[in-house]
């Protein structure tokens, strides 16, 4: 479970004799990981040479990797699979989505970062246009460099397209190395339809992946919330999937 700092004073959540001993128990706000967020559960079509590194980083990697990509392209399932990766090998990592957060004062959510094993910011894009972030993610990112700590950051965009009037910081991201997601082809989304329900242990045939592809909205969520929906009712009523089956399930 990755905690998210309350609005408070920072000092207010660390004991003076040991900086990074979190009172867990009295954060009332909490970023959960998706179970199923994981590398092996990523179809990585023409991304392959980017899932590779991620899985290598936290090894003898590199130390900082920004990846960029439209909506829908596994962005944020990467950055929470890289945390699933470092917990299973027992380093402490943390994953924070800043479009959910950009209420709470940067200053006291990377306050300690340096502390962690790895560092994943998603949709930096979504509040580098506020000079206060933009200073304290530069700060940020130096902490983590002397640390070296491992910082994964996401985004819509490119760095060059962000708007950062910190060229400080602008420097700094564009640093390491820089993957551009690429979004899948019919087939390869097809394809991760039949990877997802595996996962789960569904049986899908190509008809029924096909079928789910062409009726359900295209994003990582909607396809999610279809499985949900499928997975319950195949096990509820001992059925396989079928097209009626679905049609029937999802009211399509």
């Amino acid at each position: 479970m990755r905690y998210i700092p309350p609005k408070t004073n920072a000092s207010d959540l660390f004991e003076i004799s040991t900086p990074m001993s979190y009172l867990f128990e009295q954060l009332p706000l909490a970023v959960q990981l998706r179970d199923d967020a994981t590398f092996d559960n990523f179809y990585s079509g023409d991304n392959a040479l980017l899932l590779d590194t991620l899985r290598k980083q936290l090894s003898d990697g590199e130390r900082y990797v920004y990846l960029f990509g439209r909506e829908g392209s596994g962005r944020s399932h990467l950055l929470q699979a890289a945390c699933h990766h470092a917990d299973k090998n027992g380093s402490n990592a943390i994953y924070l989505p800043l479009s959910e957060l950009g209420e709470y004062p940067p200053e006291e959510l990377f306050d300690g970062l340096e502390y962690q094993s790895l560092v994943c910011l998603d949709d930096v894009d979504a509040v580098i246009d506020k000079g206060l972030w933009q200073r304290q993610l530069f700060h940020l990112f130096n902490r983590l460099s002397d640390a070296q700590i491992p910082l994964l950051i996401s985004a819509r965009c490119a760095v060059r397209d962000l708007n950062i009037e910190l060229q400080d910081l602008a420097s700094r991201l564009s640093w390491g190395t820089v993957f551009q997601l690429h979004n899948l082809n019919d087939d390869q989304r097809t394809a991760t339809i039949k990877l997802r329900a595996e996962r789960r242990g569904l049986l899908m045939g190509d008809e029924v992946a096909q079928y789910i592809y062409n009726r359900c909205r295209r994003d990582t969520q909607a396809l999610l919330s279809v499985l949900d929906t499928l997975d319950s009712a195949s096990l509820t009523y001992q059925r396989r999937l079928t097209v009626p089956f679905v049609k029937k399930t999802m009211n399509w």
